[in-house]
This record gives C-alpha cells, structure tokens and sequence, in this order.
C-alpha cells in the first residue's frame, strides 16, 4: 500500500465531497478520487470565453441541508439569491406568485385551480397521497384538462425531477411539494456551481484529507466480505490505497463494477440491474448583449414543447459573464426522459419554444448544446425508485442522486443522502478507532 485513509470516497460530484468533507470534520482522514480533472461531477462549470457555463446543476438550494453542510464543516457558502427567485410565464405575461404561493398561481390559469389546491392540501396528510401507480399528469387529470395547468405541472417535474410529469409518481411530486422544502430558496454561486464545490475541496484538504483529481478507482478490494482499499490509476502509475471505509459516488450500477459482481449476492445485483434506469435533460446555454428576460433568477412555462425554465445567471452574478454580457440557460426534459428517445428532435422543440418565447434568441450567441442521459445523467434515478444508500458490503455505501430519500432530488437529495451515510458510518467505525 502506497498510502492508507480512513475513507475513501469515489467521485467529487456533489454527494462524494459534500460526504468526504463531513467526514473530514468528524476526524476521518479522506481521500477522494475523481476521474475528471476538475471537482463537481455532474454539477460542475467550466470556462468558455470568459463565460462560467455551468454543465449540470445550475442553482444551490439556500436555508436547507446543503447550506447547513456547509456551515456546519466551516466551508464558505458562497451563494447569491435572486429576487424573486422565479416567475411563471402565463398567458404572454411573467407573474411573481411569491407569497401567493400555489392557491395565486393556479387561479392565473383555471377556474378550477382551488379544486386543485384542495387536492395538494390533502396531500399533506398520509390518507390523502395517490397510490404510487398514478403519475403526476393522471393526477392533474382528476381536476382539470387545461393545457396550461398540465403544462405548469411538467415544468415543475422537469425542473426539480428532471422527468416528464407523465413519468413522475403523483406521490413523489405531492410528497415534495407539500412536506420538503419544494427548492423555494435558492441561488447561484457568482463562480458558476463549481465555486462551492472548491470551497468543500479546500477544507477537505485543510483538515488533512486530500482530493486527487485526473484519478481514476479501477477496482475496490474486498477482503473478508469488506472493502480494505482501493486500486487507482494516477499520473500514469497504478497504487494501492487501503481504507477502512468506501463511499461511491458513481452510482450503485458502476460500483457493483467497481467491487466485482462476484462479491455481491444475486437479489442485490438484481436490484441494481432494475433500478438503473438514468433520466435525461436537454440545455442550450446562450448569451447576449442584450437582456432577454426580466426574471432575475428563473423563468418557467405554462404552455411550452419542452422548454422547463430559462434561467438568468447574470442579474445575480455578473461576473459569470464578460462585461456587458448576459448568460442565460434553457432545458428541457424529452419524451421519454427515461430510455431512448431521438436527440436531434428533442433539441429542435427546445431551440423552437427558446426562439417563440424568448425575444431576441436569434440574435443569441449559443455558446453550448447539451444533451445530458445515460452515464452522465442529470439523476441517477428517477424519484421513487432509488436504491438504498447501504450495500451487502458492510463498510461500502452509495451516495448520490441515485440512491436519494422518496421524493428528494438533486444537489439537495445528495446533501441528505451525505449526511445519513456518514451518521451510519460514525455510529458503526468511529473516527480513531483501528479496528
């Protein structure tokens, strides 16, 4: 063995480093391993001509379990609000509905918007929830045929689920919307998503851990039915690192490959081969001389192709941007955002609904096209069907939007899942004790 940790963390997506760095306040000494050459996986930025292009996750939940991660390891939290943080494009006009919440919103769009708001609000107790078989948009259908409600609907799915509210489980989407923080608090990091990533990294580092980057796990050794290190290909060179706990960030199918399907039990592969069933998101990220919209932050839509949101970087963080420029991105989920669907098609709907809703797009410089699916999805999993964080190998868990709590998703759900895997950990190999 070249070295020896405490932890070894596989990934420094947003659930590996937000793991390794409580695992590092809590006195463990962690290493993690990231294949790309820069931190944030999946949630990450990288510089185009000055721009701070973000290539997945593009806002930070604020006052939840992200913020409170971080605050907690003394990593700074660098994360502006916009205000008000989203406006809902209804009939040709941009309405605010803070403070007005859902009852205000649906009023905007049907006149049986407060039989909807008494849908949600007996959502709130357990008698109330759908059985899980009825999808969202079958849900919205007992109350209303409005195209600009359903529409409304599948943004909202799209945005937080990255899944049409035809593939989303009408109690996962009730569950979030009426018993989690339902993402009302956000913003954006003026460094682009990657600048709170660095800031995690840094005390990482700081409190005796390190974070190889350009590094690759090839395998994790089991021995003894545990993993007692890891093989990793770095600067060229093949090294041994031993660890007394592993923690993947990868996904629960790519770590079965990591451990070796032969150290696993037959119903557990089963489950993973089930459950990996990534969703997609399609982004076109342009910029302009010009201001395009006047939300400050997002911008979502009743009646779009695909288009979920259009968000505004720069009114927040100009210095995301050159000087004298504006940065924006639009997404969208496909049909279907699980499985196969055809990219070039599905590109086209959104760079139609950008160019009718967003004046001044043809005079855009599209800076980036993205289309994000299979390895290198925007959720491992699609909410309601994750896996368990816990493996057979009792000192190997899984961290992640794959193995996320029912109905959580993104940056949040890997902050939650961080914590609940190093309470385990803490509780089962305290920090200091060999054994």
């Amino acid at each position: 063995m070249t070295d020896s940790f405490d932890a070894i963390v596989i990934g420094a997506g947003a659930g590996g480093l937000l793991t390794a760095a409580r695992l590092t306040h809590r006195g463990y000494r962690t290493l993690v391993v990231e294949r790309l050459e820069h931190v944030g996986g999946r949630a990450s930025t990288r510089d185009f001509d000055g721009f701070k292009v973000n290539n997945g996750a593009i806002v930070i939940e604020v006052e939840g379990i992200t913020q409170q991660t971080f605050e907690e390891v003394g990593a700074e939290f660098n994360v502006r609000r916009p205000a008000p943080p989203i406006l809902y494009r209804v009939g040709g006009k941009d309405v605010d509905v803070t403070g007005g919440g859902w009852g205000f919103l649906l009023s905007k769009l049907t006149r049986q918007g407060a039989k909807l708001v008494g849908g949600l609000a007996a959502a709130r107790t357990d008698d109330g929830l759908p059985q899980e078989q009825l999808s969202t948009a079958d849900w919205v259908a007992k109350y209303t045929k409005n195209e600009s409600v359903h529409g409304i609907f599948r943004n909202m799915c799209g945005s937080v689920f990255a899944v049409g509210s035809e593939e989303l489980p009408a109690k996962v989407f009730l569950t979030y919307f009426t018993r989690k923080s339902a993402f009302k608090k956000f913003g954006f990091c003026p460094a682009g998503t990657i600048g709170i990533w660095r800031s995690l990294a840094e005390m990482i580092t700081a409190g005796g851990g390190a974070v190889w980057l350009s590094s690759e796990v090839r395998s994790l050794t089991v021995a003894d039915g545990r993993v007692s290190g890891a093989v990793i290909e770095r600067d060229g060179e093949t090294v041994d690192v031993g660890a007394r706990i592993a923690v993947s960030d990868v996904g629960p199918a790519a770590t079965v490959r990591l451990v070796g399907e032969q150290h696993l039990p037959a119903d557990y592969l089963d489950a993973v081969s089930r459950g990996d069933r990534p969703c997609a998101m399609i982004s076109v990220n342009f910029a302009s001389r010009q201001r395009l919209i006047d939300a400050p932050g997002m911008l979502s839509f009743a009646k779009t192709r695909r288009l979920c949101y259009v968000a505004n970087f720069t009114d927040t963080c100009p210095e995301m941007a050159p000087e004298g420029w504006h940065l924006y991105v639009g997404t969208s989920v496909p049909k279907p955002a699980v499985g196969s669907f055809d990219a070039a098609a599905e590109t086209e709907f959104l760079m139609a609904d950008l160019r009718d809703e967003i004046a001044g797009f043809d005079g855009a410089r599209i800076l980036s096209t993205v289309v994000t699916r299979d390895d290198w999805p925007p959720q491992r999993a699609v909410a309601g069907f994750d896996l368990p964080n816990v493996t057979p190998i009792a000192n190997l868990w899984n961290v992640g939007d794959g193995v996320k709590e029912y109905a959580n998703g993104g940056t949040t759900a890997c902050a939650e899942t961080a914590k609940l895997v190093v309470d385990q950990i803490v509780a089962r190999y305290p920090a200091g004790v060999t054994r």
